[in-house]
This record gives C-alpha cells, structure tokens and sequence, in this order.
C-alpha cells in the first residue's frame, strides 16, 4: 500500500513533526509505519551515513533486535501445537548435552521462553570488556563466528539468576540461544532455515530474514553504538558478525513486515488462538535495563488509557534501536526504527534524557493520533 499524501493540519503531519524531534533530540536518523485499519503513513527524518549525508528512507532494513523473539517464541508454539514438545517438558528432556543435571529437569520450555530460566546473560561473558565497562570487547567480536553451544555454555556455567520457575524472571539470551537448538532438535533444520519457512514465509514477509554475511545486502542505515556514552562520537556497527546473538535477536527487517508480521500474529494467522493466549501470559521480569516489566511468552504488553492495550516488543543490537506495537484487534500499530543504541550514560540515570521523550512523545502520538 502507498503511504498517504497529507497536509499540514492531518495527523500524519504530525507524526512527521514528532518522527523529526526524534532526529533533532540526537538520533542521527529515524523511520517508521503506523497503521490504522486500511490507512497507512510511513516517514521518515535524518541520515542514514554521518559522513556522506545520505538521507534515511522509510523503506530501509533494520537489525531488528529481540523483536525475533517473538519469532522464535512462535515457532515454537507452533511445535507444541504439532505435539513435538510442551510448555511445561523440561529441557533436559530435549537438550541434556546442553543443560544437563537437575536444572535440565527442572528448566521447562516456558521457563526459557518466559525468561523465569535462572539461566544468566552470556553476554558479559563473550564481551568481557563489558563487565568493566569498556567497549574493546565490540571491536574484538566483530568478524567473529561464535558456535550457539558455547554461548550457551557460558550462561549455563555462569551463577543462576533464581530458581527455575521464580519470579521475577531475569532477562537473559541464553533462552532464546537453547530455544534455537530445540527448534534445530525437533525439526532437522538450522534455526534460521525453519523461521523462515515455518513464519517468514507464510506471513509474506519480503523483507525479513537472518543474513549469512556480516553486512546487510539491501538499502540500509549505518547502526551508531554508543554504550553508554563510553563510544564518542558514537561508531558504526552495522557491519557485524551476528552469530553473537542470531536466534535471540539476530533478524534483518522492515517497519512494515514487522507490522505485518505482528498483525498477522495477534490475528491469529500464526499460531492458535490457545498459543497466542499462552503467549499473553504474563510474568514480572527485569529487563537488561533494570526495568521490571511484564513479560509473556516473546511478547510485550503496554497499556495506555483510554486507548487500550498493545502488543509487541522492542530490540536492540550494537548500533540500532527498534520498537513495534500493535493493538488487540490489530487495527492500529507502530514501529520504528532508529541508527543509534545506548544513548543515556550512566550517571543521567533518574534523568529525563530528550530522546526518549522525543521516543515516548512519537509512541504514544502513533498510538492515540485520530486517522
């Protein structure tokens, strides 16, 4: 569908103005798709490349981050939906090689999904220069290949986050890198292989997939990390070995497939209606950020009153930022993506930072704006 002409004095004006205050509040460049019912907008303000000026295009693909969990999370719905594995089949039962011993038994697919594991991030662990707050570690892994048994090897022999099952759950990509070998497991295919065929595909998503190259093929932004502050200026990652993060949050897409992708979803098009209520399940989890969050299975919830419920998730990887909210009936959504990650030091934390109320001011604009 075309995007629409608008003037000045339309609602898709001023989702324009607020895409732009994202850019002036320090995002280098911004683009988004919001949807209400038949309508669409897609925007975009910015550059895409510091050095050449290149400007940002709404079309372009985006390393969308932990937004494949959700993927993932549906996929594996769909095998317990074909009798393949349960929610609650401990993971040993499948995987004892990689979580072996009492945890194996007591660590349930939900518990993976749902992040209530105990099971810590690898992630300090591979990027060791992060557990001293230094970036050296991000240079050192970009051409790296990592194999997913020994990421996961060094979540399963760092210290336990909780017990199995507790609540709150911790955040962790070790889940979702054991969720990529039980899909391995049970279908014979590689994990990026059976996304694309078991969702991708079916969902009509063109522009989606995990790419085999460290570089993206077609138009895209360069992706500016900024860790925190410790990367000024901020560098480009957007030519990166992802295999340090694939089935946790590894996909290449658009703002609109993930609409579509989402709206197909909460439709009903991608697993059952029972899948997708188990998917709406919602447990406490702290979040990479420290934030406690509400957490289904792959899934996020934000509420905004007066205006209803909305499902999605956001995501992040070295140098982009991406978010996508779509509401319970699917006739409105929302995504965006962003050239830069980790703006807010340490230090500006308890402080109102102008990028994410630019962020929040756009989000909840998309949301609540009258077509």
């Amino acid at each position: 569908m075309d995007s629409l002409k608008t003037d000045e004095n339309t609602a898709f004006a001023q989702l324009q103005s607020a895409l732009d205050e994202v850019h002036r509040a320090g995002v280098p460049g911004v683009f988004a798709e919001v949807r209400v019912g038949e309508q669409v907008w897609r925007g975009a303000s910015g550059v895409a490349d510091l050095e050449t000026g290149r400007p940002v295009e709404p079309e372009m693909l985006q390393r969308v981050g932990s937004i494949t969990k959700t993927f993932v999370s549906a996929a594996v719905l769909q095998q317990v939906e074909a009798g393949r594995t349960g929610l609650d089949v401990p993971i040993g039962d499948h995987l004892p090689q990689l979580v072996p011993g009492e945890r194996g038994r007591e660590i349930t697919v939900r518990m993976l999904i749902n992040h209530t594991s105990g099971l810590a991030e690898y992630l300090p662990h591979a990027f060791p220069s992060l557990k001293e707050f230094a970036p050296g570690s991000l240079d050192d892994n970009r051409f790296r290949k990592f194999r997913p048994a020994e990421l996961i090897a060094l979540g399963v022999g760092a210290p336990a986050t909780g017990e199995p099952g507790s609540t709150p759950g911790v955040y962790s990509n070790t889940n979702y890198f054991l969720l990529g070998e039980l899909l391995e497991q049970l279908t014979g295919t590689p994990v990026e292989e059976h996304i694309r065929r078991a969702i991708i595909e079916p969902a009509g998503l063109t522009h989606t997939g995990f790419p085999s190259v460290a570089w993206i093929e077609e138009p895209h932004s360069r992706m500016y990390e900024a860790l925190f502050g410790l990367i000024d200026p901020p560098r480009d990652y957007s030519t990166y070995d992802m295999s340090w993060v694939t089935a946790g949050a590894g996909l290449v897409s658009t703002v609109e497939d993930l609409n579509r992708f989402y709206r197909k979803l909460l439709g009903g098009e991608i697993v059952s209606p029972s899948s997708l209520a188990e998917m709406q399940r919602l447990v406490p989890v702290i979040r990479q950020n420290g934030k406690l969050v509400d957490y289904g299975l792959g899934l996020d919830k934000t509420e905004i009153p007066g205006h209803g419920t909305f499902w999605g998730h956001d995501g992040t990887v070295w140098g982009a930022s991406t978010l996508s909210w779509t509401s319970v009936d699917g006739e409105r959504q929302f995504s965006a993506a962003m050239n830069l990650a980790r703006w807010r030091k340490p230090d500006a934390e308890g402080t109102s930072h102008p990028i994410d109320e630019a962020v929040t001011a756009l989000k909840h604009l998309a949301l609540t704006a009258p077509a």
